[in-house]
């Protein structure tokens, strides 16, 4: 956990992009990166992506519209979420337009502030 945090620091200062963030996160963790989306329609989230380790837990990157980013591991019931924007990321464009991921993101995000995950 503290190479993962450690890679999404800023390199010298320099602010990159929230989803080159995690890319390089994913890669020096052994990660892969499931998804990567805007949320809408929540109050201090502005984008959500997820880095997969296998079977073992996945990483829940958020940066809140102040900036900071925010990480939290999680499995179980919040897993089938996980899946499922996955799955939407995984899909081809064409879908995007016509499968709705906003809902999931805002239940993900419902799921990691009840178990205290998140604020």
């Amino acid at each position: 956990m503290v190479l993962f945090e450690q890679s999404m620091a800023n390199a010298d200062g320099i602010q990159q992009p929230f989803s080159d963030r995690v890319i390089d996160a994913a890669e020096k963790t052994a990660g892969e990166v499931l998804f990567d989306v805007r949320v809408d329609g929540d109050a201090n989230i502005y984008r959500m992506a997820a880095i997969g380790y296998g079977d073992a837990d996945t990483a829940i990157v958020v940066l809140e519209k102040s900036g900071q980013l925010r990480c939290a591991s999680v499995n179980g019931a919040a897993s089938s979420f996980v899946a499922a924007l996955a799955a939407w990321e995984a899909s081809p464009l064409s879908e995007h337009v016509r499968a709705e991921y906003h809902g999931t993101a805002l239940i993900l995000l419902a799921k990691l502030r009840a178990t205290g995950h998140l604020k």
